[in-house]
């Protein structure tokens, strides 16, 4: 198995301030990664230092068996910032091009790679656009486009969905499931719903740390002995009143055996039979005209991290 990134005692300080203290960290390749943490933690940092924006005040760290920054890199590692701005006055497809001559690309090569990229995201034909004609959604897709030059191995994705609409959110994520058997992913994003439906696997980043929540495994429920018999419900909807009333009648279906509203505002509901409960749920929310987004097993990523 291919070692993805490795961080040892690495440190990086601004003036008297640690952003990153000491983070001993090492992932192997495999199912994409969510890297989460409060406003602070250090995580821009720490992908600023995977990409050589840059350096470690002390320890090391190396991407793909590389240094970052390393010429080795050149089309193995893509990024998406989160503030990722696109020039005003030049077109898409040229700024696409710049981005593969600044990879050592000839011109026709960047420009066959323009075609490639943007075509991924489905955007071919804005080739020639300017990025203020595009939706705020499309112009993320075009920078998630300019992530995936050259043949990269590992993409470290930044909020990449931080102000998109649901349309392009689908697009995006849809583009993620897809390329993941082939490339990894380090993504950071504060919408934890969207790190459980992408990711398998949590590093927790606090005070510029990890910490020991960084041990979630987002598949692994066999492990999860509170998983077992519970269903977690997300409504559709922030009503209160929806909630509670929601969960006193899911309470009384057959294979149900309790159901209460957690603090977030999910329905979590102890269950005889996880299959059975589903199906019951489901259907009484169909036949009551109630709205979910989501019903699964055991507890959501949001509860795993902040009620353990």
């Amino acid at each position: 198995m291919t070692t993805m990134l490795t961080c040892d005692a690495l440190v990086r300080r601004y003036g008297r301030t640690r952003a990153l203290d000491g983070v001993d960290l090492s992932l192997d390749s495999g199912a994409p990664v969510a890297l989460v943490g409060p406003n602070g933690a250090g995580k821009t940092t720490l992908f600023s230092v995977l990409c050589g924006y840059v350096r470690p005040t002390s320890g090391s760290v190396t991407v793909l068996g590389h240094k970052p920054g390393s010429a080795a890199l050149r089309g193995q590692l893509g990024a998406l910032p989160q503030d990722a701005e696109l020039a005003p006055r030049r077109s898409i497809g040229a700024q696409i091009e710049d981005f593969g001559r600044l990879q050592g690309m000839s011109r026709g090569q960047a420009r066959a790679e323009r075609e490639r990229v943007l075509d991924v995201v489905d955007l071919a034909d804005v080739a020639r656009q300017l990025p203020d004609s595009l939706s705020h959604g499309m112009r993320k897709r075009v920078a998630l486009a300019q992530a995936l030059i050259g043949s990269p191995r590992l993409i470290l994705l930044d909020e990449p969905t931080a102000g998109v609409d649901p349309p392009n959110v689908r697009i995006i994520h849809g583009l993620i499931r897809e390329m993941a058997g082939d490339i990894d992913f380090l993504i950071s994003s504060h919408n934890l719903d969207e790190l459980e439906r992408l990711t398998e696997r949590v590093v927790y980043l606090d005070q510029g740390q990890v910490s020991s929540r960084g041990a979630v495994a987002v598949a692994d429920m066999a492990g999860d002995t509170e998983a077992q018999g519970r269903l977690t419900i997300t409504l559709d909807v922030v009503d209160a009143d929806v909630h509670d009333r929601v969960a006193a009648a899911v309470t009384g279906l057959a294979n149900v055996t309790g159901c209460r509203v957690a603090p977030r505002g999910d329905l979590v509901a102890d269950v005889l039979s996880e299959d059975a409960a589903a199906a019951e749920v489901i259907g009484w929310c169909a036949g009551n005209g109630v709205r979910w987004r989501r019903v699964s097993r055991g507890r959501t990523l949001e509860e795993r991290l902040y009620e353990a």
